[in-house]
């Protein structure tokens, strides 16, 4: 008998983005980080954190964050959970809804390949849905598969599009189970899907400060969703599971409002010179809503320009999957960073 469960030794685990060691020279463009720095607010929390309350246990809820939440969203304080990252909140989703046979877990397919692999440690059902060449939601089969859970990223991973609200609404209104509607990128959007959770209660919205707030490397996300919902998630939540520095810091950060969304703009406006500039370099882009591009270069492999970057010190992201084979994601990153990305694209294709 083997140590882990035959699900475990099956599946493939999550494949993170490459990430360097510190102190590496490199332009980092692969895992849609924010290229900016986060508020000062996040900062002058940090200094001002008290030790002595280390020594003790964080607040379970995170009232002070969920507060800060409701104050910024407009949105009711106990209609908040927060986890150490969206990713938690996906897991208890997975964890707390799915199963074989009849409780599949379903979204459209290609997008944030961290569905499947809770899915599979769960030894839930799957049902991927693909995509149109045009990305419209798949919305008939997804209403036909009935998932006991269904995802749907808006803005999506790796595509960048974004889901209409009428589509949303369909789709929460014809299943039986929960519709999780997963914004990490809603920061650069140009609308949010959060209006909602008001209209049904089987709606959840998710959030992470990884992406608009520049706190990737925080852990802090959350979900939003009636609290009859949230019941069931709050039951298998860990107990502690955001720690007091977490909930220090994303509290000053949620309730800096007016520096992210500035630093957004920046972003927004970066990402439309970025897509003008591939395409005059013969890539195809698709319109992005998020903080990154999908892009289809018109005279090399995808791969070798993905290795050939690496090479330079330039990370982009590559996917070797039936779909994604000729693109490459690319993170939008500072001016400067975006304008060395592009003078060695240029290189490279027409060496």
């Amino acid at each position: 008998m083997g140590y882990f469960r035959s699900a475990i030794d099956a599946m493939t685990g999550y494949v993170p983005g490459e990430q360097p060691a510190p102190g590496t020279k490199i332009i980092k463009l692969n895992t849609n980080e924010n290229p900016y720095p986060p508020s000062p607010q996040v900062a002058n929390a940090l200094q001002t954190l008290n030790i002595d309350e280390l020594r003790r246990y964080p607040d379970p809820s995170a009232t002070m964050f969920r507060q800060a939440v409701s104050d910024a969203l407009q949105v009711p304080a106990d209609w908040v959970i927060v986890g150490n990252g969206s990713d938690d909140i996906l897991n208890l989703l997975v964890r707390a809804c799915a199963e074989s046979r009849d409780r599949q877990v379903v979204y459209p397919t290609p997008t944030y390949v961290l569905y499947k692999t809770l899915s599979a440690m769960q030894t839930a059902d799957v049902v991927e849905i693909p995509y149109a060449q045009n990305f419209q939601l798949p919305l008939d089969a997804l209403i036909a598969a009935n998932g006991a859970i269904t995802f749907v990223a808006s803005p999506n991973s790796p595509s960048g599009h974004i889901v209409p609200l009428d589509d949303l609404r369909t789709l929460a209104k014809n299943v039986s189970g929960i519709v999780v509607i997963d914004e990490a990128y809603v920061d650069f959007a140009e609308f949010s899907a959060l209006p909602l959770v008001h209209e049904f209660e089987n709606v959840v919205v998710l959030r992470t400060l990884s992406k608009g707030y520049a706190l990737a490397g925080l852990r802090m996300g959350f979900g939003i969703a009636n609290p009859k919902l949230l019941a069931g998630l709050f039951k298998v939540k860990d107990s502690y599971n955001v720690d007091a520095i977490a909930i220090a810091l994303g509290t000053a950060a949620m309730r800096d409002q007016t520096y992210k969304n500035a630093r957004a703009e920046q972003v927004k406006a970066s990402r439309e010179k970025l897509s003008s500039d591939l395409k005059h370099l013969g890539f195809s882009v698709l319109k992005s809503q998020g903080n990154f591009v999908l892009a289809t270069p018109g005279s090399k492999p995808a791969e070798f320009l993905y290795l050939a970057l690496k090479e330079r010190g330039i990370l982009v992201r590559y996917f070797n999957q039936p779909g994604l084979a000729d693109k490459l994601r690319i993170s939008i990153g500072t001016e400067a960073e975006n304008s060395i990305l592009i003078e060695v694209l240029a290189s490279l294709l027409n060496g």
